[in-house]
């Protein structure tokens, strides 16, 4: 009897441990489902596609914001929260309606089969994908010269260098080049364009070149490692239109020109044009013109670009034959990229002190970052993540922030428990006026677009979309609260005010790259100034005399100034700006 019910209790024990592990993989096997299921959803909604193309959201759904805290703070453009703006549910007397039950499942089994799919697809080798492409080659503009390996340390391509990291296409990258000078574009893993004018030296097999096109199936762009390069010379013609090149002005010519100046030219009748050109094809940002000598490099210690010269001194400063040969020179920059500062990479250990680059939104934090990344050669990170920003780049916006890889973590939170996760922290602050005004572009525009008429203004004392005055009247008061939230609660900071960044930029970057404790050289300095605008200027209508700002909000605005500068001053730090009360 005991050996019997030895043995029940045996059976039992694995029957039990039998309906647990099917269980457990039934529910899995239903979580990985959903997500798929919110994952396709949430594709169709930024597709623009009619609600009834969803699945239906189960009854007790509707309404109900499923998301990360931290997307709260800063949701990623084009992201829907789940169950908000939800697809509509069917009438009740046709929830359970046969028709229903065929739709819901006939959806489910489409689901299956695309997920199926695209697993399959996935681990499918890229190697027939090399050879697809070079079908397609006749399709793009440039001629196809082949796959080459590329070097990180030492790139041949090194021209000027391009991410986009869901839109890359063959085309956008020779257009870019084409229209900085250059003769080939190559691209790499798929999203990376780089530009320059002469071919890599080693080749490689078609088939290495794998990676396909972030924005356009069926073009490869690359490998890993591997550069996929067109010859783009014919494109140069139409893109010369295009070409900007941009008057510096006039400075003292150095004692030794061709000591400072890597590749000259000596021309009758030199033009800005013909220098421009030869210093394109040299690689090279600057233009220098001494009567008809022609000379191309960088800014340096030696030739900074920081003491301009008086315009008369260069005689017809525009016209290279008659400027002033001896002390003083004309000086352009050409539409090549000084690629000096460009390269960036993650920590390779852990940082030991975790800093905080934190700013009200609208205070110029991606610009700092870039500023920084190009400076220490570093990543930054952020404790949201952008996808637009890391499409363009900031490849720190998909790392943890947590993982201390990158120099410094982008941060608009504040509040005791938020700060003091920091170590140390820069603490960037602008003028609230215009933070306010770009950060509702950036909610209503993006990160370089404007704001239409709609967003700002109202009609008569009826307000068409009120999205401006709810937005002052909440903001100014986090504008305010950031700061001083930051001044009480943090541990070791530096305060940089925008204002002074912008005007005296080396100086202060200076001073941000030593609180990181981080050392650059001068030449790096001096290229991240020549690149200090980026990719971050704005573009499209920008608004013309109109004046967002009512009396009632200057009033409410210029006493949260007050009270931050109040504070500022009692934590011996220098106070606001004084052109912040100016209005």
């Amino acid at each position: 009897m005991a050996k019997a019910f030895f043995r029940l209790q045996k059976f039992l024990r694995r029957t039990q441990f039998l309906l647990f592990f099917l269980t457990a993989a039934y529910l899995m096997a239903g979580s990985l489902l959903l997500l798929q299921r919110t994952r396709l959803v949430i594709q169709q909604g930024s597709r623009g596609t009619s609600a009834n193309q969803a699945l239906p959201v189960p009854d007790g759904m509707a309404g109900v914001g499923i998301a990360d805290p931290r997307m709260l703070q800063n949701p990623r453009p084009g992201a829907r929260l789940v169950g908000t703006d939800a697809p509509q549910e069917p009438a009740l007397d046709q929830q359970h309606s046969p028709r229903w039950l065929v739709s819901r499942n006939s959806e489910l089994r489409q689901l299956r089969r695309r997920w199926f799919h695209r697993f399959i697809s996935e681990q499918e080798p890229m190697q027939t994908a090399g050879f697809k492409a070079m079908k397609h080659t006749a399709e793009h503009k440039g001629t196809y010269v082949g796959c080459f390996s590329d070097n990180s340390r030492e790139r041949t391509l090194k021209g000027a260098v391009f991410y986009d990291l869901r839109k890359m296409t063959v085309s956008h990258c020779q257009e870019a080049c084409a229209e900085r000078a250059y003769s080939y574009a190559g691209l790499a893993y798929g999203a990376e364009c780089y530009c320059g004018n002469t071919l890599p030296a080693t080749a490689s097999k078609p088939e290495e070149c794998n990676s396909e096109c972030k924005g356009q199936k069926g073009s490869v762009c690359g490998g890993v490692n591997r550069l996929s390069v067109y010859r783009v010379a014919e494109l140069r013609a139409a893109a010369r239109r295009r070409r900007n090149v941009i008057y510096r002005g006039c400075f003292r010519a150095p004692e030794n020109l061709t000591d400072t100046f890597p590749a000259s030219l000596i021309q009758p009748n030199l033009t800005v044009e013909m220098c421009s050109e030869f210093c394109s094809k040299k690689e090279f940002p600057l233009a220098v013109i001494r009567g008809q000598e022609c000379y191309c490099g960088y800014p340096t210690g030696r030739f900074s670009l920081h003491d301009g010269a008086d315009g008369l001194l260069c005689s017809g400063m525009h016209n290279a034959s008659s400027a002033a040969a001896g002390k003083y020179c004309l000086v352009y920059q050409t539409p090549v990229q000084d690629t000096r500062c460009t390269d960036r990479k993650f920590l390779t250990t852990k940082s030991k002190v975790f800093v905080a680059l934190s700013s009200f939104p609208g205070a110029g934090n991606t610009w700092a970052r870039h500023l920084i990344e190009h400076a220490t050669g570093y990543y930054t990170g952020s404790y949201y993540f952008d996808g637009a920003l890391y499409n363009k780049g900031f490849k720190g916006e998909k790392d943890h922030w947590r993982s201390r890889r990158t120099i410094c973590v982008k941060t608009h939170e504040s509040g005791k428990t938020e700060i003091e996760m920091f170590d140390s922290a820069i603490l960037l602050i602008r003028n609230p006026y215009k933070s306010l005004v770009a950060e509702f572009n950036r909610k209503y525009a993006g990160h370089l677009g404007y704001a239409t008429d709609r967003n700002w203004k109202s009609q008569g004392n009826r307000c068409t979309s009120c999205q401006w005055p709810d937005f002052v009247n909440s903001y100014a008061s986090w504008w305010a609260s950031h700061v001083l939230d930051w001044l009480k609660y943090g541990k070791r900071l530096l305060v940089v005010h925008y204002e002074e960044l912008k005007q005296s930029l080396i100086p202060k970057l200076k001073e941000m790259v030593e609180f990181l404790n981080m050392t650059v050289t001068e030449d790096r300095l001096l290229c991240v100034e020549n690149n200090r605008d980026g990719n971050f200027k704005r573009s499209g209508a920008k608004q013309k005399d109109f004046e967002p700002f009512t009396q009632e909000m200057k009033d409410l605005i210029n006493r949260y100034i007050l009270t931050v500068d109040e504070a500022l001053r009692g934590r011996n730090f220098t106070g606001l700006p004084r052109e912040y009360v100016l209005r």
